[in-house]
């Protein structure tokens, strides 16, 4: 049985290793503890972690709020626990808090060379918008 939560500050090292071989990493900044620490202080629901009855971190979706747009970020699952609905539980979880906090549209980012990525969002009601480009300025 796998148990979806908020994170918590004990789980960033964890989430960390999660996302190096689970998520997709290239083309995206470095994420670092401290980032993801700030986060769960600022919103401690917006990071869900699917964890296994042994404790272990299997799975995590950042649904991200500001009060106007509805962002999903870091959907991960770990490879070893893939093709058992998962990615799809942390979805409507995510979904189901960000319709609850008033958001009208959610979008997600997701490479342009993620297949498996972009196939569950396309399964799941997605659209990529083609006439959009997302445009980045490095800051820190």
């Amino acid at each position: 049985m796998i148990e979806l939560r908020p994170a918590v500050l004990a789980d960033v090292p964890t989430l960390m290793e999660l996302w190096e071989v689970a998520a997709e990493n290239d083309s995206r900044p470095t994420d670092s503890a401290a980032k993801v620490e700030t986060l769960i202080a600022r919103d401690p629901e917006a990071c869900t972690v699917a964890v296994t009855a042994e404790g272990r971190v299997v799975g995590s979706l950042i649904s991200g709020w500001d009060g106007w747009r509805a962002h999903l970020y870091r959907l991960a699952v770990h490879p070893d626990v893939r093709r058992h609905g998962l990615a799809r539980r942390l979805l409507a979880h995510a979904e189901d808090r960000l319709v609850g906090l008033g958001a009208s549209r959610i979008d997600a980012m997701v490479l342009e060379g993620n297949d498996l990525g972009q196939s569950l969002w396309k399964s799941s009601g997605y659209e990529s918008q083609s006439e959009w480009r997302r445009w980045v300025r490095p800051v820190g």
